[in-house]
């Protein structure tokens, strides 16, 4: 009998391993590696994409519409941070980063106001091949010249691995308080969900067949 019960909680890990995916769970200052669900907003379909265009889980995931007990990381504009994941992301596709000025604090924000994408992470072309930045931890930095004030900060993987199924959106939002920035008023800006379209080259592109070149869907990258 114990060997039935070893054997079947085998195949069950087994089975969660097959279906597993790839969570961005972690924000921190610099280069580090943050504590899970710190500053990240904790999502509730494990790690599970979301797949609808229409749907307000595109903002921050499923479960991540308000902040609950989600502290709110202090940066200041020009700082680096780093989102770090459970595993390295292993479908291909375009990472993204997304900001959206909390009218409030972050913690109390929906997300549904207006977002500008700052960064972009596109495939890479050379000698006929496509090569995506695929891997455990993001690294980028906050524009000095936006406003100060507390901000969700989204960052996203679109896995388009698999042509004609409908593509994939890995999503994760921190919560931040920048300190120190300018006054810019980041353009363009886009609603989520709306910023994505299916007619759009970049969702319904086929990697494996006549892949050249690539347009990431979403807003142009703002730069200060």
């Amino acid at each position: 009998m114990k060997n039935l019960v070893a054997l079947v909680a085998t195949a069950a890990l087994a089975a969660q391993g097959t279906n597993a995916h790839y969570i961005f769970q972690s924000l921190a200052k610099g280069t580090a590696k943050g504590v899970p669900y710190e500053y990240v907003r904790r999502n509730t379909n494990y790690n599970s994409p979301v797949t609808d265009l229409a749907s307000n889980d595109l903002r921050c995931n499923v479960g991540g519409a308000t902040g609950g007990n989600t502290s709110t990381l202090e940066l200041n504009a020009g700082d680096q941070f780093t989102f770090s994941l459970d595993t390295a992301v292993y479908h291909q596709g375009p990472i993204s980063l997304y900001m959206s000025k909390a009218p409030s604090t972050a913690a109390e924000y929906d997300g549904s106001g207006d977002w500008f994408k700052i960064n972009d992470w596109a495939p890479q072309f050379s000698g006929g091949q496509a090569t995506w930045t695929m891997t455990d931890s993001y690294s980028y930095t906050i524009p000095k010249c936006i406003p100060s004030g507390e901000y969700l900060l989204r960052i996203q993987s679109l896995a388009i691995h698999n042509p004609g199924a409908v593509p994939q959106f890995y999503i994760s939002c921190g919560q931040v308080n920048v300190n120190g920035g300018g006054n810019a008023s980041p353009t363009p800006t886009a609603k989520i969900p709306g910023a994505f379209k299916a007619t759009d080259p970049g969702y319904t592109a086929n990697i494996y067949n006549n892949f050249h070149s690539y347009t990431v869907p979403g807003p142009s990258v703002f730069t200060c």
